[in-house]
Order: C-alpha cells, then sequence, then structure tokens
C-alpha cells in the first residue's frame, strides 16, 4: 500500500513527462537489486542454505551450522555487492546509454542512477538478513522493509522535491535502502546471539555458498527482471511519458500477483524445511495448495484490474502534473499487463519448487530465456504498430510462455506435483474471472458519479460473480477460502449467541 503512496506522490510532484522517464530508467537499478538480492535470487539460495543448516543443527551437528554459514557467506558477499554498487556508479553514462537510447535528457538519468546504484549495498545486505530471519520463522522483520523503504523514498520526495526536483526520489531509494537494513539488524543479531550460545564455537567451520546453485539463482532472478529492460529500451523511442504509463500501469495491475505470491513467502521456508527433511510428500502438498490458493487470487484481482482500470487509475493517479490523457493511456496499458498476471503468479510459486532443495537447477533459467525470448521478438514487432499496447501485451506473452515451460518440467526436475491435475485446476478460476471481469466492466461503465462509485460498485460485482462461480466450478481455492470465511463467523460471539 506504501507502494501506491510513493507511485502517487511521484505523479503528482513529476507527473509522467521526460523527468519521470528519467527517474524511471535510473529505478530500474533498485527494481533489478530487489528481484536479484531480496525477493527472487539470493533468496532462492539462501533460505533452502539456512533450512538444511537448521536441519542440521537439530539434528544435533557438532558445532552451529548456522553461524559457520554465516562465516562463510556473508563477509563474501558484502564486498560483492560494493564492488558492484560503485562499478554501476562508475559506468552510469553507459548503463543509460544502453537501457534508454532514446531518453531526450539523459544527463538527469545518469544522475540519478549514480544515486541509486547505493541500493545494490542495502538491497544485498537488507536481502541476506531477510533471507536469514525467514529461514528461522520469523516475518515481522523482513515484512517491514519495504515499509522503510517506500517511507524513505516519500520522504525524500516531499522534502527535497521542491530543490532537487525528481532527483529527490532517486535520494529516497538510497535512503529508503539503508532503512530496510535497520530494521532488520536487531532480530538478526538476536537470532544469531540466541543460537550461538548453544553451539560448540571451536567446531564451527566456514561454509560458503553452492556455486552452482548462486549462480543458477541469479540467472533465473536476472532474465526475469530483463523484462523491464526490453520493455524501457523499446519504449525510450516513444514520446516522453511512454516509460512512465508503462510503469504506473505495471505496479497497479501486479498488485495483485504481490498479493498471491505473498503465501509463497511464509511457505517456501517450509518447503525447503519438508525437502532437507526428505519429507517429499509434504512438499508436494504444500506446493499444490499455494498453486491453487495463489491462482484464485490473481486471477480475481485481474478480473478487478480488466473490469475497473480506468476507475483505479483515476481515482490514484488524477492530480497535480498528472492528466486526463495519462490516465487514459495507463488505464489501457493496465488492462493488457493484466493477462500476464496468472504467469507472473505460476512463474513465482513454480520457482520457488525448483531451488527449494538447495541445488542448482538450470531448468528454471532456459524456462525465464525462453519467455525473454518471446517477449523481446514480440515486443519488437508489436511496438511500432500498437506503441505501448503492444510492448504491454509482448510482456504478458512472454512471461505465459515461461509459466506453462516451468510447469511442464514439475515433475521430473522439481516438487513432482501432478501437472494434468493442476492444469484442470487452473482451468475453472480462469473461467470465473473470464464472467466477473465481463460482468463488473458492464456495471462498472454505467456509473458517472465520479471514480469511487464505479470502482466500488465494479469490485463488489467482480467479487460476487468470481466467488460464485468459482463456488459452482469447484475452485479450490474459492472453497478453502469460504469455508475458512464461514469458519470464522461461526466462532464470533454474536453468531454463538444466535
Amino acid at each position: 500500500m506504501l507502494g501506491l503512496v510513493r507511485d502517487q506522490a511521484l505523479a503528482r510532484l513529476f507527473g509522467a513527462g521526460s523527468d519521470t522517464d528519467a527517474f524511471l530508467v535510473a529505478w530500474t537499478v533498485p527494481e533489478f537489486a530487489a528481484t536479484l538480492l531480496i525477493e527472487d535470487g539470493l533468496a532462492f539460495a539462501l533460505i533452502p542454505a539456512f533450512s538444511m543448516a537448521l536441519a542440521r543443527r537439530a539434528q544435533g551437528v557438532p558445532g552451529d551450522p548456522v553461524r559457520a554459514l554465516v562465516a562463510g557467506t556473508l563477509p563474501r558477499l558484502a564486498l560483492a555487492f560494493v564492488a558492484v554498487g560503485a562499478l554501476l556508479a562508475g559506468i552510469a553514462p553507459q548503463v543509460v546509454e544502453v537501457l534508454a537510447p532514446g531518453l531526450p535528457d539523459p544527463a538527469l538519468a545518469v544522475d540519478c542512477t549514480r544515486i541509486t546504484a547505493t541500493c545494490v549495498v542495502s538491497f544485498g545486505l537488507a536481502g541476506y538478513c531477510s533471507a536469514a530471519l525467514r529461514a528461522h520463522r520469523r516475518y515481522l522483520a523482513p515484512a517491514a522493509i519495504y515499509v522503510a523503504y517506500n517511507v524513505g523514498i516519500i520522504t525524500g520526495m516531499l522534502v527535497l522535491g521542491g530543490q532537487w526536483g525528481v532527483r529527490a526520489a532517486a535520494a529516497g531509494v538510497a535512503v529508503g535502502g539503508c532503512l530496510m537494513v535497520v530494521v532488520q539488524l536487531p532480530a538478526l543479531l538476536r537470532e544469531l546471539r540466541k543460537k550461538a550460545a548453544s553451539g560448540a564455537r571451536n567446531e564451527d567451520e566456514a561454509r560458503p555458498l553452492d556455486t552452482a546453485l548462486l549462480a543458477t539463482v541469479l540467472l533465473f532472478a536476472l532474465c526475469r527482471q530483463s523484462q523491464v529492460l526490453v520493455e524501457r529500451f523499446l519504449a525510450s523511442s516513444l514520446p516522453s511519458g511512454a516509460i512512465s504509463h508503462l510503469n504506473y500501469a505495471q505496479k497497479v495491475a501486479q498488485m495483485p500477483m504481490i498479493l498471491s505470491v505473498m503465501v509463497c513467502t511464509v511457505t517456501f521456508p517450509v518447503v525447503a524445511r519438508a525437502l532437507a527433511d526428505g519429507d517429499v510428500e509434504r512438499a508436494k502438498g504444500r506446493v499444490e495448495r499455494d498453486l491453487a490458493l495463489a491462482a484464485s487470487i490473481v486471477l480475481l484481482g485481474t478480473a478487478a484490474v480488466v473490469a475497473c482500470a480506468p476507475q483505479i487509475i483515476e481515482l490514484l493517479f488524477q492530480r497535480g502534473a498528472f492528466t486526463t490523457s495519462d490516465t487514459a493511456a495507463t488505464a489501457g496499458v493496465m488492462r493488457v499487463y493484466a493477462l500476464g498476471l496468472l504467469g507472473q503468479t505460476l512463474t513465482g510459486v513454480l520457482a520457488r519448487s525448483y531451488f527449494s532443495a538447495g541445488r542448482g537447477a538450470w531448468y528454471p533459467v532456459g524456462a525465464m530465456a525462453t519467455g525473454i525470448a518471446v517477449t523481446s521478438a514480440a515486443g519488437a514487432l508489436a511496438v511500432g504498430p500498437w506503441g505501448v499496447y503492444g510492448i504491454a501485451a509482448a510482456n504478458a506473452a512472454g512471461i505465459t510462455v515461461t509459466a506453462l515451460v516451468l510447469l511442464a518440467g514439475m515433475g521430473p526436475r522439481s516438487v513432482p506435483v501432478h501437472v494434468p491435475a493442476v492444469l484442470r485446476q487452473l482451468a475453472a478460476p480462469v473461467l470465473a474471472a473470464v464472467a466477473a471481469g465481463l460482468a463488473g466492466a458492464l456495471v462498472a461503465a454505467r456509473f458517472d458519479d465520479g471514480p469511487m462509485a464505479g470502482l466500488t460498485v465494479g469490485g463488489l460485482t467482480v467479487t460476487g460473480v468470481f466467488l460464485a462461480a468459482g463456488r459452482a466450478l469447484g475452485v479450490q481455492g474459492v472453497v478453502h477460502a469460504l469455508r475458512f470465511a464461514g469458519s470464522v463467523t461461526r466462532r464470533l460471539p454474536y453468531v454463538r449467541s444466535r
């Protein structure tokens, strides 16, 4: 939610013009860093490693395997983060030229890139702390990192925006990255001190990460985030504001995907620990339940985005420098982006399954590279006739291909889920989402009393139709959610008294 407030502040203060385009090119660095070091790459390597260390400690292995893992990984990774951050700051002009060769004001983008390069260090340390805490089943501090990050950006824009312009947003990124580390350090130090007291320190041995595992997870995350590179490269040759419209549309459209993948943030350590303990059936059941629930959440969100896109964008962004034409362009792009949300969610869930055993896996890297190839080729062909809409459609096509390739390889190469059964389970919520999206769009379009009225009625219609259709079709995620809601309702004092 604070991410939305951040984007609202950016739109209000700087609109969707050339200055915002320049900052968003520089924002590619923290976006890449978040994916590589916090959300996907480093987490895929570290959470299974910490889970294995915790399992070895529970088995009574001499010494403290967790301390040994920290000693063997953190110093080397910290040096790598510093080196990469310094390199990016030094070659910022070349980075901007590669990312957006058609940008009208590269100097502004270069300044912002040099400032945001600091987040390679802060995001790397924040990602390390987050992975270690999640493996210990400590979620509060890792959950707070994006609150701290967005508070830093919003504060930077509001305090320095009048003097520094859009560079204030870049300064906010740098401050927010440092805050991400600060909010986690106390919790991590408590965990390490508590566990260190029970281990024999003189028998600890530094244990580095498996090189093949680290290489494959980072390459996978790099390929996945390359979608942003393709989009901004293609959009840099379009009129000013194209990159901004793509960014605002993507940020809002991805909210359902972020909510759905939150399930896996908690259950990924569960799957990793199950595999570390040799319990394949428990891991299989957990992954299948995650797929069903995540698909239901994201498809409900997809239907709402498609049905109420104009109302959502107008309500969130249409003020200050963000005009009605910006609203129309962003809403249209967002509807196209939404077609790839199921693919985004499936990719997030399935990729965690491939890496949960703590071993290098090249198959997901190949699947993601295939999707990027589709995105690049389709985008190059579609950007001429359809502009930003063609770029968004290429994004949706590429990530959907990736998800299908990952799903096809689940049996022999990952947690052995039953792929045909999973596909049958996905068909029902897709049909429910189509029905809900059409009904919600028809209802929302009839309300001219402002965006809030249209969004409220359209959103309620989407939700009601999706739940009714999902229950009728036996959608697993919907059925479980309704049962849970019923059980909670029956526990309420008022219901019991009746």
